[in-house]
């Protein structure tokens, strides 16, 4: 029987994440309490917010994210092999690189960059022109 409400192979691969990390169940305390904002009575009457703490390196993580405590439970544990991942492995890690990539994506072209990209914009442009038939004279 699955632990989490999600397909065998989402969770396979949720434990064999934890496995190569070495973060075992008994490492994690997990606790339940209300969750906080949108979703009305359900929100308010059942405690379906997962928060999890990891003894070995002290990480808290708090998941709210779906209504279902069962669900959270297995976001939770996601986003803390995030985090280990991301502590272990710094700049390799997934979400690192993600973030840097974004950084590089929105960093300032050179200033002779730019005029590479409007000079090959402008030979576009020209030939455009060129593929247009020519103007009828009346």
């Amino acid at each position: 029987m699955s632990k989490f409400p999600v397909s065998s192979n989402k969770e396979k691969e949720l434990l064999a994440r934890m496995k190569q990390w070495n973060i075992s169940e008994d490492d994690i305390e997990e606790t339940f309490v209300r969750a906080q904002g949108q979703g009305g009575q359900k929100v308010n009457k059942t405690s379906s917010c997962v928060m999890l703490y990891h003894r070995p390196t002290r990480f808290r993580v708090k998941c709210q994210s779906e209504r279902s405590r069962a669900m959270n439970r297995f976001l939770a544990r996601r986003i803390l092999l995030d985090k280990v991942e991301q502590k272990e492995l710094g700049k390799q890690s997934k979400k690192q690189q993600q973030i840097e990539k974004v950084r590089r994506q929105k960093r300032k072209r050179s200033k002779r960059a730019k005029e590479k990209i409007l000079k090959e914009k402008k030979e576009q442009s020209q030939k455009k022109t060129l593929r247009k038939p020519p103007a009828k004279e009346e």
